[in-house]
């Protein structure tokens, strides 16, 4: 049991916001001290746990490049591709994401889009520009983060809901391997992907009038906001 003060150093680490790195680091070092573990076993432990997890560290490499695509002008130009394109507002624009994030996903190609990869130097930079083609003004902060979380919302609902029509995916091997051996059932991933499909088709029809209906919610609140700025002084502000 004296094991688990490594939870309780996470907890305080957390209580009080320090580094997580910093805290999980330390988290893993008592426990191993308190396992009764050796300095030259602790640091195999952290070694064997990175190379086993190695794919979790790829946004190491993928950040910095995003960054320097970013400073080279990657949301500009995102921003004026969708200018060009005059009908395709910002809801018709996330629905077609939607959509192309589910198929995609659909046939195991996860990693085409994502928060770092697409959402936050293509996608919501792309969104915010419709949007504010379509109202003919800036948008407010408050707007403009709202523009920028459905845009994550597009991705992570097509995501969420497409891998799982792809039988090679983690989560549907899990599933098939914990049911056939706890149960002893016989389970095809086949089977389950094919259940999935009706479910990533609900999750389109549903999620995507949502955001076709995001256009005429930034025109409403465009206008509050207006109004707001456009009212007067009250007489003891005036004097």
């Amino acid at each position: 049991m004296i094991v688990l003060l490594g939870v309780l150093v996470v907890i305080l680490g957390f209580v009080t916001r320090r580094n997580p790195v910093l805290v999980v680091g330390v988290a893993g070092i008592a426990t191993g001290l308190l396992g009764k573990m050796n300095p030259q076993e602790i640091l195999a432990a952290f070694g064997q746990s990175f190379a086993d997890s190695r794919s979790v560290t790829v946004f190491a490499i993928v950040l910095p490049v995003i960054g320097l695509l970013e400073r080279y002008g990657l949301r500009e130009q995102a921003r004026t591709l969708i200018g060009k394109l005059g009908r395709l507002s910002v809801g018709r624009f996330l629905t077609v994401y939607l959509l192309v994030r589910q198929v995609t996903a659909a046939f195991g190609l996860n990693n085409l889009g994502g928060p770092a990869q697409t959402v936050r130097p293509l996608v919501a930079p792309m969104a915010e520009a419709a949007a504010e083609r379509r109202l003919g003004a800036r948008l407010p902060d408050k707007l403009r983060e709202k523009v920028r979380s459905y845009s994550s919302s597009a991705d992570t609902v097509g995501l969420f809901f497409g891998e799982d029509c792809f039988i090679a995916i983690g989560s549907i091997l899990l599933i098939t391997g914990f049911v056939n051996s706890t149960y002893h059932q016989e389970l095809e991933p086949t089977q389950l992907a094919l259940w999935a499909v009706p479910l990533a088709v609900c999750a389109f029809f549903i999620h995507g009038p949502r955001l076709l209906l995001l256009d005429k919610k930034l025109e409403r609140e465009m206008a509050l906001a207006n109004a707001e700025n456009d009212l007067p002084l009250p007489k003891e502000t005036a004097k």
